[in-house]
């Protein structure tokens, strides 16, 4: 008889413990395969790129690589003489065009009280002086009013708040019109995007909170969902000369979910934990009623 209740024992415990490794199994392939949540994520940021429409010789630059800057703190001063000079030249164009339309409207003057004395032909090519010199006047203000724009571009200024990074122009250096002087990283604009397979997007909502860890910190970042990806390319499919679709003919039994991006916001971040653009993230985006705290994915 104890052998019997042995023997249902034993089965009792090994179905106990099967039924509990096959729960367990069950919940670890649910968190696997339909919690939202991936390792592929990254820190981003929108990135300035500090130009000028003014090309010049850099005569200063007034920081350094990896510099916070603050939004119209100066950067970058190219040659200024020369635009100067410039805008001394238009004053003369100016003052030699209004000299002429001076004259050019005392004449017509005198021919209009000449009367008839004046043939018509004569005084129509004075009125016609007129509007020419006019015309010059007012094509020489607004050459010195650009002259003055050039020369207020030659001060590079900063548009954000952000951090310069990847600064490679010294004095000496020429910068060419529309040439990248630096970047400037908007530090405001800091956000993670996390990479989420497409079965996994019914459980993704606008505003649903999320954590985030970066890959090499301990503390955890609590944000929401602030926006899902539109559209991503499709590269299955591509256009004709006669703008046919062109379909890959192969097609695979294993099919790879496609990856949309998710832009989680940033609500909390804890402190020594830095935001370095391009930093590898695991986000998660969490069930309605669990808490922004708890267990950690790495």
């Amino acid at each position: 008889m104890k052998s019997v209740l042995f023997v249902v024992a034993r089965y009792g415990i090994t179905l106990a413990v099967v039924a509990i490794a096959a729960l367990v199994g069950w919940r670890l392939w649910d968190r696997h395969q339909q919690t939202p949540w991936t390792r592929d994520g990254r820190v981003r940021a929108d990135v300035v790129r500090v130009s000028t429409d003014v090309g010049g010789l850099v005569t200063q630059v007034m920081v350094r690589d990896n510099a916070v800057v603050h939004p119209g703190q100066l950067l970058i001063v190219l040659d200024q003489p020369r635009l100067a000079a410039m805008i001394e030249r238009a004053d003369a164009a100016i003052a030699e065009a209004r000299a002429l339309l001076e004259q050019a409207r005392k004449e017509a003057r005198r021919d209009v009280a000449l009367g008839d004395l004046v043939a018509t032909e004569a005084r129509e090519q004075s009125a016609a002086k007129v509007r020419t010199s006019e015309a010059a006047l007012t094509r020489a203000i607004a050459d010195r009013n650009v002259a003055r724009v050039d020369i207020e571009r030659t001060e590079i200024r900063a548009t954000v708040a952000g951090i310069v990074t990847n600064l490679d122009i010294h004095p000496g250096d020429y910068l060419a019109a529309g040439a990248q002087a630096m970047a400037l990283v908007d530090t405001s604009s800091l956000r993670v995007e996390g990479y989420f397979e497409e079965t996994k997007l019914r459980r993704v909502a606008i505003g649903g909170r999320a954590r985030v860890r970066l890959m090499g910190e301990d503390g955890e970042i609590t944000g929401h969902v602030d926006s899902i990806a539109a559209a991503i390319a499709d590269d299955q499919r591509d256009d004709t000369g006669n703008l046919l679709p062109k379909v890959a003919p192969t097609f695979s039994w294993v099919r790879l979910a496609q990856r949309i991006p998710v832009r989680v916001h940033i609500d909390r971040l804890p402190p020594g934990v830095r935001l370095i653009a391009g930093r590898t993230a695991t986000v998660e985006i969490l069930p309605a009623t669990a808490a922004p705290v708890g267990g950690r994915r790495s």
